[in-house]
């Protein structure tokens, strides 16, 4: 089972690969990692996709509790969240083959980024499952050149922010 873990740390260099060092020493594997600003300047926000069971996650938890910079760990996985990706997606596109592809956009409330005139370039954020199903569409009907793609960022939902959870 896939986890989200959102821990947030002290702003400090080298935090980042304090907690990615600690979860692949322990053989857990790293689906995606994210981190970023928060609202609080000191404060940095990483969120974790680890896959693994009940307990291999607590293990997870525990651990990076053990780290002096680690502020908080919030399990989204249990609790109602948001959960967003962001691709960007190259694919080939010829004067014959752009219209369809900006329908296929429109479809997915995609946005066109950047256009030549072998290529295009889509935006799209969005599920795992969404950014998924835009790309096996894209890739069948036309062929996809490059993709870069965020890790998963999540937000509990409601009015209680992660630092009070």
């Amino acid at each position: 089972m896939k986890h989200t873990l959102a821990v947030l740390v002290e702003n400090k260099p080298g935090v980042l690969t304090h907690i990615s060092g600690l979860i692949s020493r322990r053989a857990f594997n790293i689906e995606s990692i994210a981190a970023g600003y928060t609202e609080e300047a000191d404060t940095t926000r990483i969120t974790i996709v680890v896959e693994g069971d009940e307990i291999e996650q607590e293990q997870v938890v525990n651990q990076l509790s053990k780290l002096v910079d680690v502020i908080k760990i919030s399990d989204l996985t249990a609790v109602e969240s948001i959960q967003r990706e962001l691709a960007l997606i190259k694919v080939k596109a010829s004067a014959a083959t752009r219209s369809d592809i900006i329908n296929i956009v429109e479809i997915f409330r995609a946005s066109i980024v950047d256009v030549n005139r072998e290529t295009m370039v889509i935006e799209l954020s969005g599920d795992e499952t969404k950014i998924d199903a835009l790309c096996q569409v894209l890739d069948d009907d036309h062929g996809i050149i490059e993709i870069a793609r965020t890790g998963k960022i999540a937000l509990s939902r409601g009015p209680i922010p992660a630092k009070e959870q």
